[in-house]
């Protein structure tokens, strides 16, 4: 029986992204209705993470008839590379305190946006309100301003050089120069401004397309062809078994998904290291097949700028969503409000260089929303931000839920690690023994004192057999979660 009242659960990245979500189903609305406002509020609140000029991905399910679908909405590399060798591209240095991060930025690093593809797409799912309602709420809190949280201000510190790369994105992001800070009012009117028009024209043909081109010219590798020819795809999700439950993956072209299941099928235990041998496996094998990831699937059994969005509606609907814009290309687009992505100089994406991608292709990202088919009834919708510590994150939370029994919340909040090129880094939140086995099992190791965005921010929903709701935001990324009553 469902219980009376519950309307759904919302996870993300902000209170306002998930107060967005909550607000449709408390109106009537399903599930992709909410994850759309609450899309366009990440735009607003989470503009480093999510933007008009980025993509991702949505694993769907429809409750009528309990299939999954992956909507692939990722940016695709141009049709003709235009420029020649580095030209348009600039390098910058993302501060996380205990570890710098490289990036590449410019008009030269930006692919083919798709999220007004996605959302088009995740709107075709069963809603039955306008796309202009949806962006309602989001316009309205761009023109009157919102206040900048602790957590907004310290990631607009990690990516400083890319939101004062030039004069007007310095004029957006800063005041009198310095980063509008903790308390302070940001106001986005173009960011509201392209909503509308979106919402009325549509995106390739339109203004705020016009103004992503504008910027290209002479300087990046978009033309009209690519915004008019960019189309989103459909794909079975990748499935793995756990601990009886269902685990739903995004499937190739995307990394993830397959890193994931590789992952789980090494994982022995959740102790952080059997979590640590499990991540130096997947990461040898991902390093061992290249290019080639579909190798992984037949293995046997052995015996950096992305949000997330979860929901759950009462119908069990359900939408799970990653987007990204990498962290954005420096430049906005002409006077929305936005950065395009900078896609092609995510090294973790394009491991081409940005001279040396391939033409008209989907890159094989990190990002994987996921829904988990727990067997007796009962789902969970979740997915995480993090670069290429999306697949480590992802992997330690599924376990921990399906074969540790744990709640979302201590699932979520439990230390993580993550193994990189035969690297451990991990949050030195283990019991002492653990962490004393970690360091000895990997000398090339660095330890975290606290939790960290480093380490993703996964946010998730679930309704159990009875149809009761919860939810949890990653405190790593200042996650918040609403049940809807």
């Amino acid at each position: 029986m469902r219980s009376a009242g519950q309307k759904g659960a919302v996870a993300a990245g902000h209170r306002l992204t998930a107060e967005a979500a909550a607000s449709v189903l408390r109106e009537g609305g399903n599930a992709a209705d909410a994850a759309i406002a609450a899309l366009a509020m990440a735009c607003l609140c989470e503009p480093v993470l999510c933007s008009p000029g980025g993509g991702g991905f949505a694993m769907v399910r429809d409750a009528a008839t309990g299939q999954i679908e992956l909507i692939d909405f990722f940016p695709h590399t141009p049709l003709q590379r235009v420029i020649e060798g580095d030209n348009g591209v600039y390098e910058i240095l993302a501060d996380f305190g205990t570890a710098t991060q490289a990036f590449h930025i410019g008009p030269a690093t930006t692919a083919t946006p798709g999220f007004f593809a996605g959302v088009k797409a995740i709107h075709g799912h069963g809603s039955g309100v306008a796309l202009a309602d949806l962006f309602a709420p989001t316009i309205d809190a761009a023109r009157n301003g919102i206040i900048v949280t602790p957590y907004q201000y310290y990631l607009s510190t990690v990516v400083q050089p890319i939101l004062l790369a030039t004069p007007d994105a310095a004029r957006l992001f800063a005041l009198g120069g310095e980063l509008i800070k903790t308390g302070e009012t940001f106001c986005n009117p173009g960011l509201a401004d392209a909503l509308g028009i979106m919402a009325r024209d549509g995106f390739a043909a339109s203004e705020v397309g016009a103004e992503i081109l504008a910027g290209q010219r002479g300087r990046g590798h978009l033309s009209e062809d690519d915004l008019s020819n960019y189309q989103t795809f459909s794909r079975q999700p990748h499935t793995v078994e756990i601990a009886g439950a269902q685990v739903h993956l995004n499937p190739l072209p995307a990394a993830s998904g397959v890193l994931i299941g590789l992952g789980i099928n090494e994982l022995g235990g959740i102790s952080g290291g059997e979590f640590a041998e499990a991540l130096r496996q997947t990461d040898l094998a991902r390093r061992e097949a290249g290019n080639n990831l579909a190798a992984l699937i037949g293995r046997p059994v052995r015996q950096r700028g992305t949000t997330h969005v979860s929901v759950i509606d009462a119908a069990g609907n359900a939408c799970a969503v990653t987007v990204s814009n990498g962290e954005g290309n420096g430049e906005l687009a002409g006077p929305f409000g936005f950065m395009p992505n900078n896609i092609l100089g995510e090294e973790d994406v394009n491991p081409y260089r940005t001279a040396n991608w391939p033409q008209n292709t989907r890159l094989a990202s990190m990002m994987c929303p996921a829904i988990i088919d727990a067997g007796d009834g009962g789902l969970i919708a979740l997915g995480s931000g993090g670069s290429n510590r999306i697949r480590s994150a992802m992997l330690q939370v599924i376990a921990r839920l399906t074969t540790g029994g744990m709640t979302l919340a201590d699932a979520i909040a439990a230390p993580r690690l993550h193994v990189e090129n035969g690297h451990l880094d991990f949050e030195d939140l283990f019991d002492d023994e653990t962490g004393q086995e970690l360091a000895a099992a990997f000398t090339d190791h660095r330890r975290w004192p606290e939790q960290n965005m480093f380490f993703g921010g996964v946010h998730a929903t679930a309704m159990d057999s009875s149809g009761r709701f919860s939810g949890d935001g990653d405190r790593r990324r200042d996650g918040v979660s609403i049940v809807v009553e």
